[in-house]
């Protein structure tokens, strides 16, 4: 008799912050203890005390901890962990991460390597997806000097964009107009690929002025049974990252939802994907276009388990487990709407310079649909080590309308001091007309200015909920005492 795969005994999490909580929760959930790692600047991190125990693995930098790839496998090995769940960033998606777990005869909660290398480079994915019928913006192959890269910009016209092969986050990506410009672009762009990804490949791509961002997730086991849980729109960033999200897309109808989620499931299956993943597409005119594939969890994956009823956390690691779907395709269905704010330490007065601070006051919004996910609190350190990211404010309503309303409430009660934060910009967002007739793009932010003086106005609201001593009103008692003790 076959036995039936069973659910890990043990996972660790190769993560910090509200990735690693998130995991977490779903694991402690199913009955999985969990196994925290910790840099020196997250000793004290939420992360560290929820797990069911947590291990030291190196210094503040990320190069000296979170993506030592040996140190966080023997760690596992160690402590008995069964599979690594690596969260996104950092490693997640490094395929010598599953090829050092497979080799340790450790369960990565992921893809295999071999789909992240078929992915992991855009020109390679990009022909992968051509082959078999999704279509795919207008590109040229790699360009390695001046004249390849004058030669490919001509056939395609300008603008174009210069984009790196491997990597992502918008790193190297550089818009071009002219010819004049597009020497110096590359060989910029060709640096930063090298810096952050230590591939230099480069390629062009024909640069659409107002496309909207639109991407679909997929689950996928390793049965052969592949589905999409539809579309996620995230066409609103600041220096091509994404900051706020929202499913459905107000742009997409069903039958496009459709014909976009079949495209992503031919790109993923080709690639011979197992677990989840996000195909993204540029979308302008009725049309879509193939961009990459994200192989692994998304930031903003909780906006689909909110409208599917999905947890893909939970998935991934039956997946992982080698159970099978336990839905199919017809089985799929969207409820309502849902968005999702990612709410940086950044000062969007500043161009959204980060601003890590002691975190002084901390109360997250609550209600009706609301939901927050955080690594972070009253008392908490931001590190100016890692990313910006402090929560994830995530909203569901019936519609898109009481999603938007709901979204603004929340944002009114969440109270965080010390660190600027985007709570205002968001919440100017949200009250903006073109946003709220759909009228998005990626270049929303670029063309709407007047969001940052409106955010300004509204950071000086308080919340209903800030009980606590303001520190603006503390430091001018001090100056004051100051003051007297000076005259006295």
């Amino acid at each position: 008799m076959i036995s039936k795969p069973k659910l890990f005994k043990k996972i660790l999490v190769a993560n910090r912050g509200e990735i690693a909580i998130r995991v977490m929760r779903a694991c402690r959930e199913m009955g999985i203890p969990t196994a925290a790692v910790y840099s020196d600047a997250d000793r004290g991190a939420i992360h560290v005390r929820y797990a069911d125990e947590a291990h030291h693995i190196g210094g503040a930098s990320p190069t000296e901890s979170y993506l030592q790839v040996d140190r966080i496998v023997k760690t596992a090995h160690d402590c008995g962990a069964e599979a690594i769940h690596p969260g996104y960033g950092f490693l997640s998606e490094k395929p010598a991460f599953p090829d050092a777990c497979t080799a340790a005869g450790i369960e990565f909660i992921g893809p295999p390597a071999a789909a992240m290398r078929a992915l992991g480079s855009k020109l390679a994915a990009r022909q992968l997806a051509a082959e078999n019928g999704v279509p795919v913006t207008e590109g040229s192959g790699a360009v390695t000097d001046a004249t390849s890269a004058i030669a490919a910009a001509k056939k395609l016209g300008f603008p174009i964009m210069v984009k790196p092969s491997g990597g992502g986050g918008g790193i190297g990506m550089k818009v071009v107009e002219s010819e004049d410009d597009l020497v110096a672009a590359v060989e910029s762009s060709h640096q930063a690929a090298r810096s952050a990804f230590g591939d230099p490949t480069v390629y062009l791509e024909r640069y659409m002025r107002k496309p909207r961002h639109v991407e679909i997730q997929v689950i996928c086991d390793q049965q052969g049974n592949a589905v999409h849980l539809g579309e996620r729109e995230c066409s609103i960033q600041r220096r091509h990252q994404k900051i706020m999200e929202e499913t459905p897309s107000p742009a997409l109808t069903p039958e496009l939802r459709a014909a976009m989620g079949a495209a992503a499931i031919r790109a993923v299956t080709a690639a011979g994907y197992v677990n989840a993943g996000t195909v993204e597409f540029m979308f302008s005119e009725g049309q879509f276009f193939f961009l990459e594939v994200n192989a692994r969890l998304q930031v903003e994956h909780p906006i689909t388990e909110a409208v599917t009823g999905v947890d893909l956390v939970k998935e991934q690691i039956r997946v992982a487990s080698g159970i099978e779907l336990g839905f199919k395709q017809s089985d799929v269905t969207w409820t309502g709407h849902a968005i999702e704010m990612r709410i940086n330490a950044e000062d969007p007065t500043r161009k959204f310079l980060p601003n890590p601070r002691r975190i002084n006051r901390w109360v997250a919004p609550a209600g009706p649909g609301v939901r927050v996910d955080s690594g972070f609190g009253p008392g908490s350190d931001v590190p100016p080590n890692y990313d910006s990211l402090l929560a994830k404010v995530i909203v569901h309503g019936a519609d898109r309308a009481e999603a938007i309303a709901r979204a603004g409430r929340a944002l009114r009660e969440f109270v965080v001091a010390g660190p600027a934060t985007t709570i205002p910009y968001h919440r100017a967002i949200l009250e903006s007309p073109d946003f709220r007739a759909g009228e998005l793009s990626t270049r929303f932010i670029e063309e709407h200015p007047e969001l940052v003086e409106q955010a300004k106005a509204l950071a000086g609201e308080e919340s209903p909920f800030d009980y606590g001593p303001d520190p603006r009103h503390i430091a001018a008692a001090a100056a004051a005492v100051s003051a007297i003790v000076r005259q006295s």
